[in-house]
């Protein structure tokens, strides 16, 4: 994980509003919000509006992301996006409910941490 560390230089503004692209190239959509773990600071997800009538917001992990000049590339599938749960997010804040079905969703390995809310995300 030396390259994720590596990669510590970004700042959620300069994601924001970028293009993300799935493992295949195909447009998934604009970078809206960036949620990182609390404990490493290391992006995890990142939110999409999809949709054109009643936009919502839909969540796609980060985790091994691709930066190129104009876009992001996510090992995802725009289709594992397009089918993930939809979460209703209260104060920019997910429950350790909603964490735990988004990890399960992408086939990610979830630990809640040892704090009172046990949430591992937190926007930034």
């Amino acid at each position: 994980m030396a390259d994720e560390q590596g990669k510590a230089q970004w700042t959620a503004a300069e994601w924001q509003g970028k293009m993300l692209i799935d493992v295949n190239g195909d447009k998934i959509g604009k970078l809206q919000d960036v949620y990182v773990d609390v404990e490493t600071d290391v992006p995890q997800f990142g939110t999409v509006k999809e949709g054109l009538i009643g936009r919502h917001l839909t969540f796609v992990p980060l985790g091994g992301i691709q930066i190129g000049p104009d876009d992001l590339q996510v090992a995802v599938t725009k289709v594992q996006v397009q089918s993930a749960p939809d979460i209703d997010i209260h104060g920019g804040e997910l429950s350790q409910a909603d964490e735990s079905t988004l990890y399960h969703h992408f086939e990610l390995n979830y630990t809640p941490i040892n704090t009172e809310s046990g949430r591992r995300l937190a926007r930034r």
